[in-house]
């Protein structure tokens, strides 16, 4: 067990680091086609900060064996938006209340609640609409429902691109050097090329050994690969760049601090279901409909609090904690299996 536990924890340090020569280098190919800021921020840095979350899936579906694998793929396609919507609602949640001797209209949070509603409504829809695809029985219409996710996700992309720089990207910011040309103030495109293929041949190596991981452990443990899957994936590879929302907050910044975290869940609720639907058969198990609907409860509470009140406070922030507790507790006590 120590091994897989070993190889686990390796390879998803090889996929941390894929991903950040990888967002390096695509933000530097994004200036170097002179693409607009939003387009840079809302789409490519966007992608790269996924890639982790999205190839787990994509290579435990293609070249796992067996069903462990197609569990593995819906568990990480879960596990992101399930994890964001209440573990990564809760942190933030704290910091403003850790914080609260800075605000001075403390409780209320400084939000700008319509694009914190835009960003709840449309994940909402689409998670909502991804769930019912697994009730469907017919595979052309589960693709139709599919085809309808990207849609949707292209619709926010293009709203967000047209309305402001994108969220999570503050004015003014300076790309970083690229890190095979720290010295250089404008890295040639070959190596901007060059780092960002290479990086994303480091991505799919770090997702063959956390799958082939995953399997090992689940069996010697008992535990469904499925609820590894969603628990340790999200965790390692999505939570700790949100933790850059501790800093907004701290900065009073909350808008750019949710912003962060909604705007990765409608990526993670739309494009990677909408893969899942296509690749897998898409039946979702008891545990996988348990964590969707308290993912859906978790952001239901505070969308439904910035449309009745205009206003955000930690304390329904504070509740996805409890959300992600009770699913825990349902692991444990072998309710999910």
């Amino acid at each position: 067990m120590f091994l897989d536990v070993v190889l686990l924890i390796i390879s998803l340090g090889v996929i941390l680091a894929g991903a950040e020569f990888f967002t390096n280098g695509i933000e530097w190919l994004g200036k170097k086609l002179n693409l607009t800021e939003g387009a840079v921020g809302s789409i490519l840095a966007a992608v790269g900060t996924a890639l982790p979350e999205t190839m787990i899936p994509i290579i435990a579906i293609l070249f796992g064996t067996g069903e462990a694998s197609e569990e593995i793929g819906i568990g990480a396609i879960l596990g992101a938006p399930f994890m964001l919507s209440t573990l990564a609602f809760c942190i933030t949640g704290i910091a403003v209340v850790v914080y609260r001797g800075r605000r001075p209209n403390y409780p209320k949070m400084n939000l700008d609640t319509r694009v914190m509603g835009r960003d709840l409504s449309f994940f909402l829809l689409v998670y909502a609409v991804a769930v019912l695809a697994s009730f469907l029985g017919n595979h052309i219409l589960k693709v139709i429902f599919a085809i309808g996710l990207v849609i949707a996700y292209f619709v926010y992309a293009y709203l967000t691109v047209t309305n402001g720089h994108a969220i999570g990207e503050e004015e003014g910011e300076e790309l970083h050097p690229l890190y095979l040309a720290r010295k250089a103030k404008d890295p040639h495109l070959i190596l901007v090329l060059i780092q960002s293929v290479g990086a994303l041949a480091l991505i799919i190596g770090g997702a063959r050994l956390f799958v082939n991981g995953v399997e090992d452990l689940s069996v010697l443990l008992g535990v469904p690969a499925f609820v590894l899957a969603l628990i340790i994936a999200p965790i390692a590879t999505e939570l700790p760049e949100k933790f850059n929302s501790i800093i907004w907050v701290g900065r009073g910044k909350d808008t750019l601090a949710l912003g962060n975290i909604t705007g990765a869940m409608v990526f993670q609720s739309s494009l990677l279901p909408a893969l899942g639907i296509v690749m897998t058969s898409w039946e979702l198990t008891l545990g996988a409909l348990i964590s969707a609907v308290l993912a859906i409860l978790s952001a239901g509470l505070v969308y439904f609090q910035i449309y009745r009140k205009k206003y955000l406070t930690p304390y329904i922030l504070l509740g996805g904690g409890a959300f992600y507790s009770v699913f825990l507790i349902l692991v444990f006590g072998g309710v999910i299996r």
